[in-house]
């Protein structure tokens, strides 16, 4: 069985703001987690290019993907030269309307200063994946149908237009997904998304749900170490993991009463 720790980071910097502090990595910290997958010889891909490995059984020894979600500035300021110095591609999932020169497409509520279009087309450039995270960061499986095609179909083509390239894998909004949502995101045309779950991605994993492990703020050196080599992952992430399955049954019986209520 292929094994792939596919890490899930946000916004890279010093100074975050109080939303964004949990999930917030120093860029020295991040600096360093590069360095040790650079040094053990890990073989980062995008998650496409993953995925395609896959499909063709060709999967590189210690095959490892480094995810950012949203598309906050100091991706470009302090994450991406990280990157190139090692030569390592990533994929940043974007939320097309906050995207910071979105202008008449703005949506949503940002929660940082974000990636202007000419940044995210720069960091493609550099080999960097951009896909898709939905235009305005809702809770998608809460939507009602035509929200959500909207949701998912309006940030593909947004982010193809101003990027120039096809747009093939997207993470969910807070990782929440459902089997009606993962059925609108293939019809919508991805192959590949990304949830959370804190877990080691595997072969077996649905497409649609691939399980991704988040690097935050108390992530320290031993615990990245651990997660990445996958040891005792399901206790490192026990917490996590508790709360995840807990929210999960909160979230589909929340959903069940607004359709009973006609809500959605």
């Amino acid at each position: 069985m292929t094994r792939v720790p596919i890490l899930m980071y946000h916004s890279v910097t010093d100074r975050p703001n109080p939303l964004t502090a949990p999930l917030a990595v120093r860029p020295g910290d991040f600096a360093e987690q590069m360095a040790y997958l650079a040094d053990r010889r890990f073989t980062p891909m995008t998650m496409s290019g993953l995925v395609a490995a896959l499909n063709q059984g060709n999967v590189p020894p210690r095959p490892i993907v480094v995810t950012f979600d949203d598309g906050y500035a100091d991706f470009h300021e302090h994450a991406l030269p990280v990157l190139e110095r090692h030569g390592f591609p990533a994929t940043v999932f974007l939320t097309s309307g906050w995207v910071a020169d979105a202008g008449p497409d703005a949506a949503g509520r940002p929660l940082d200063r974000m990636l202007s279009w000419s940044q995210a087309r720069e960091a493609a450039q550099a080999g960097i994946e951009i896909g898709g995270h939905s235009h305005s960061h809702p809770q998608l499986d809460q939507l009602p149908d035509a929200e959500l095609r909207q949701e998912l179909r309006r940030n593909k083509a947004l982010l193809e237009d101003k990027i120039g390239q096809p747009v093939a894998t997207m993470a969910y909004p807070y990782g929440y997904s459902s089997a009606r949502v993962r059925r609108e995101v293939y019809k919508a045309g991805y192959f590949a998304a990304c949830a959370v779950n804190n877990a080691v991605a595997a072969d077996r994993h649905d497409l649609l749900a691939i399980p991704r492990l988040t690097v935050g703020r108390h992530t320290t050196a031993e615990r990245f170490r651990r997660a990445v080599e996958g040891s005792a992952v399901p206790m490192i992430y026990l917490r996590e993991r508790l709360l995840t399955k807990g929210y999960a049954i909160v979230r589909r019986t929340r959903y069940g009463m607004r359709r009973v209520m006609g809500h959605v």
